[in-house]
Parts: structure tokens; C-alpha cells; sequence
């Protein structure tokens, strides 16, 4: 087994997954605990259907990069769900759902009426589920995910005070003049990359689950919210790291892999907290 992922290691494309999958889960869990602690877990959901819809937008233009179509349309998405007043006609988890079903809807009729390949259930399964092979990723994959999450973790140090207040109470956030719509719009910026560049790794729809599964795992056996920041992320590089080698050795689905372990964790982490208790 060892000498097999050694084997495997000594390809560049191997590594280039474990970097992109490692970066990925890093950010996706520092924000992930924000998201559950303020009830809107299920916006990685959604903003993954919609980053699913752009992206089907894009293929019809061949000569723009696709990401440069994705991001722009993604990170408004994400602004318009997480300032959402309570006054609004619709509320947050109603409109959440809304944009999901329908950006799911139309890239999917969109990737099937403009398609430019034969093979259209395979490139939605994929876009869906994320790379069903480690082959698929190349250099420019990896250093645009290390550019992208080099921008989410030192956003996220700086505003970490400010970040933890707006979490928490956004009453006080204000009375202390912290200013908290720039703080919500600057959490949405950040999940909406996040969505973006991990995408090409475990799929659109998978996606959210990197987002809640270490945080709701760490929350299970810490109390502290930094203890939780840091528990999350550890937990998910870890769980990156083994669903990787696990998919290497018996050859399944990356992204569903990954996915898999994050809920073997959680669930361990759930009884280790029942025990603690």
C-alpha cells in the first residue's frame, strides 16, 4: 500500500491534487464555521449551483476564460443572499432555494442546447461531482487555487476580530463601530471564491459539504470559537489527505472520496463529544 502511494506520488498530477485539495479544504473550513454558527450553512449549496449555472454560461464563450465569467457572478450571488434583510419579500432560506433549484435548472438546459461535446452527461456529472480523474488537473489549476486561497487566508487573518464580532452579535458589532454590512459583504467575497476554486475538485454539489462537515465536527468536541477555527482546519486537511489516498488506492471518485471521510470525522467527532460529555 505504501510503496503504491509512493508510486503515485512521483507523478506531478498527483501532487498538483493533493496541493489543490489540501488549499481547498483549508479554506473552505475557516469560513465554514461562520456560516453554521450564523445559520446559513445551506448557502454553499446554493452558491454552488449558481457558480454550476455560470459555468455553463461560460462554455458559450470559447476565447474567455471561464473563471473570469464564474467568479464576478458568483461573488454577486453571494452578496445578494447574505445582506438580505429580514424586511425582504423573500426570506434568506426561500431565496437560497430559489437560486439553487433555478441556476441548477437553467445550466443544465444551457449545457445540453449550446453543448460543444458529444459526451454531455459525462461533462455534467463531472461538473457536478467534481474530477473523476486526477489526470484533469494541470499546473495553471494549481497556481491559480494557491493564488485564490493566498487572498482568502490573509483576508481572513486580518479580519479575524472583526469576523468573530459580526458572527456573534451584530448588534454590538454595530454599537462598537465595526462596520458590519462591509464585514458581510467581505464573508460573502470570501465563500464565493472558495465555492469557485474547489469546484473543479469535488464538484458543484459537493462543495458545501467542505464548507460544514469540519465545522460542525469541531463544534461537536470544542468550545472556543478559535479552537474551532483551528480544529476545523486541521480536521479538513487531514480528511483532503486521506479521501485523496484512499481514492488513489481504490480508485473512486476524488471528490466523493473526500467527502465520504469528512463524514466518517464527523461522525467520530459527534461520539468522542457524547463521551466527553
Amino acid at each position: 500500500m505504501i510503496d503504491t502511494l509512493i508510486h503515485f506520488l512521483s507523478y506531478d498530477f498527483v501532487r498538483y491534487a493533493l496541493i489543490v485539495g489540501v488549499l481547498i479544504s483549508l479554506c473552505s473550513s475557516l469560513l465554514g464555521v461562520t456560516l453554521v454558527l450564523k445559520r446559513y450553512s445551506f448557502i454553499g449549496d446554493g452558491l454552488s449551483h449558481v457558480a454550476f449555472g455560470a459555468m455553463a454560461v461560460a462554455t458559450l464563450f470559447s476565447g474567455v476564460e471561464k473563471t473570469y465569467i464564474i467568479m464576478p457572478v458568483t461573488i454577486i450571488a453571494a452578496v445578494l443572499l447574505l445582506r438580505a434583510g429580514q424586511n425582504a419579500k423573500v426570506k434568506g432560506d426561500a431565496a437560497i432555494a430559489m437560486l439553487s433549484v433555478g441556476a441548477l435548472a437553467l445550466g443544465y438546459i444551457i449545457m445540453n442546447v449550446f453543448s460543444t461535446s458529444a459526451n454531455v452527461s459525462g461533462d455534467v456529472c463531472t461538473t457536478l461531482f467534481g474530477s473523476t480523474s486526477l489526470l484533469t488537473l494541470k499546473a495553471d489549476d494549481v497556481i491559480m487555487t494557491a493564488v485564490f486561497s493566498l487572498i482568502v487566508l490573509v483576508l481572513f487573518i486580518i479580519f479575524y476580530h472583526r469576523i468573530f464580532a459580526v458572527t456573534f452579535d451584530e448588534s454590538f458589532a454595530k454599537a462598537t463601530g465595526i462596520k458590519v454590512s462591509a464585514y458581510q459583504t467581505l464573508i460573502a467575497v470570501i465563500i464565493a471564491i472558495v465555492i469557485v476554486i474547489g469546484m473543479d475538485l469535488v464538484g458543484s454539489l459537493l462543495i458545501s459539504a467542505l464548507v460544514i462537515f469540519p465545522a460542525l465536527s469541531a463544534m461537536s468536541v470544542i468550545k472556543s470559537f478559535k479552537g474551532v477555527v483551528v480544529f476545523s482546519a486541521v480536521l479538513a486537511v487531514t480528511c483532503a489527505v486521506i479521501g485523496m489516498f484512499i481514492s488513489i488506492l481504490a480508485k473512486t471518485p476524488v471528490g466523493a472520496t473526500i467527502v465520504a471521510t469528512d463524514i466518517a470525522a464527523f461522525i467520530i467527532c459527534s461520539v468522542a463529544g457524547r463521551i466527553k460529555k
